[in-house]
């Protein structure tokens, strides 16, 4: 009875994990947080992190799932994702107010305060999020203290372990085999704008932890690597890009702390991941998009009946290629159907200038740029190079608050089709009798 009682427990037990591992397995990139390792794991540590809470059962997280996994892989070594399953660990959940799944927090600069996730459950929303986090942490710890100065450089609070030690013999394995972005500086110990920079190097080092690495190797004892990348003078700066490492690059940048983060913030927009040229179907989208971007850019497109969806295609292959262009600026970009969000219209000015039409939105400051020129690539290319160096004329938001957007069915893709015509009967319908010639029509 005892062994029966056992095998029972164990097959319940093998059947909870089997559920849950089903989501998330072994091998996939999306961290197990629990709520022994969540403190230590997420809260006390210096990465942004985004975290899923979900339920094995439920059907909304099985078919996130993929494209939630798909956004772990992007943002390894750039940002943590993780993963509770809010069934296992109710304390957590509770903790966080879960009320329902899947549950997406981002836990960025103040861990104790993590934002609600809003966006498109997409792994391309995900990634977008994470790239607006990371360069919102970034810029606000720039923006706190002084960089460079003339009395000894770096922060007080750099960590000079946060610069990894590199050798002939850890090299391949630590940077080149790497998934990780890496800046490496080859010096000499007798160098004094080596021992001028090593500072600054520290400080970036501890700046950029978890998103960029940075490594040292003195040249002077580890001549292979010296060799090897032609080192001549010190110190030489090589910059290792993400993922596969055929070759180093040139660090064109300046020696201060504050040039080290830019340029490798800079390189880390260069490697990002278009953004989504989203459909504007309710609030939500447009609160997400364009209250986390700088700029927001809003297409209205011309209605089916009379731009079909080739017509339609065009148009929005034009909009991903300038995504495309302006990737680094991290905008917004949304699009909508002619007059099926008037108020957004008529806030934006765009009524009565024909279809298909653009504005820029800045929702910090409640203005907006229309588009004058043509909507092709070079006129929208022209309007917006021109916004971004700050030319170009803006007008207020009317209202100044954002429009209300309507609820509407995201497009399938097809043509438009005319409503079907109605056949009438006129079999039940009794005519007059034909006027005379002397009567009035």
């Amino acid at each position: 009875m005892v062994k029966a009682v056992t095998f029972a427990v164990f097959v319940v037990f093998y059947c909870l994990v089997a559920v849950t591992s089903a989501l998330y397995g072994s091998n996939s990139d999306v961290i197990d947080l629990t709520s022994s390792n969540f403190n230590t794991k997420v809260i006390d540590s210096e990465d942004i992190w985004i975290v899923e809470f979900f339920a094995p059962w439920c059907g909304h997280c099985k078919s996130f799932a993929p494209e939630y996994s798909k956004a772990a892989t992007a943002l390894k070594g750039v940002v943590k994702v993780g993963a509770v399953d809010a069934d296992q660990q109710k304390s957590l959940s509770g903790e966080y107010g879960v009320k329902g799944f899947p549950t997406v927090k981002i836990f960025g600069a103040n861990k104790r305060s993590p934002q609600d996730y809003s966006g498109a459950r997409t792994a391309q929303g995900l990634v977008d999020a994470a790239f607006r986090e990371l360069r919102k942490n970034v810029d606000a710890k720039l923006g706190g203290k002084k960089f460079g100065g003339s009395s000894g450089g770096g922060k007080r609070n750099a960590d000079p372990k946060d610069v990894v030690e590199l050798t002939d013999s850890n090299f391949d394995e630590t940077v080149m085999e790497s998934e990780d972005m890496w800046l490496v500086e080859f010096y000499a110990p007798w160098c004094g704008h080596c021992k001028n920079l090593a500072p600054h190097w520290a400080e970036a080092a501890t700046e950029l932890k978890g998103k960029v690495k940075l490594g040292a190797v003195d040249a002077t004892v580890h001549t292979i690597l010296a060799n090897k990348y032609g080192i001549q003078g010190f110190p030489t700066i090589k910059y290792f890009p993400a993922g596969a490492k055929d070759d180093a690059e040139e660090y064109d940048g300046g020696r201060t702390a504050s040039d080290i983060i830019n340029w490798a913030l800079e390189k880390f927009a260069e490697n990002a991941p278009p953004p989504e040229v989203k459909e504007l179907t309710d609030g939500s989208i447009l609160k997400n998009v364009c209250e986390n971007s700088q700029l927001c850019i809003i297409s209205v497109l011309p209605q089916l009946l009379d731009c079909q969806s080739e017509c339609r295609n065009n148009y929005i292959s034009i909009l991903k290629k300038l995504g495309e262009k302006y990737k680094r600026n991290q905008w917004g970009w949304l699009w909508t159907e002619a007059l099926s969000q008037e108020e957004l219209e008529d806030s934006l000015g765009m009524g009565g200038f024909g279809y298909p039409a653009m504005a820029v939105m800045n929702v910090r400051k409640m203005k907006y740029s229309p588009l004058r020129g043509p909507f092709s690539y070079d006129g929208i290319n022209e309007f917006l190079r021109a916004l971004a160096v700050g030319r170009g004329s803006s007008l207020p938001i009317k209202g100044a608050n954002l429009p209300k957007i309507k609820e509407v069915k995201p497009w399938d893709g097809k043509d438009g089709e005319l409503p079907p015509e109605e056949d009438i009967d006129l079999s039940d319908v009794v005519l007059d009798d034909e006027p005379s010639e002397h009567e009035e029509l």
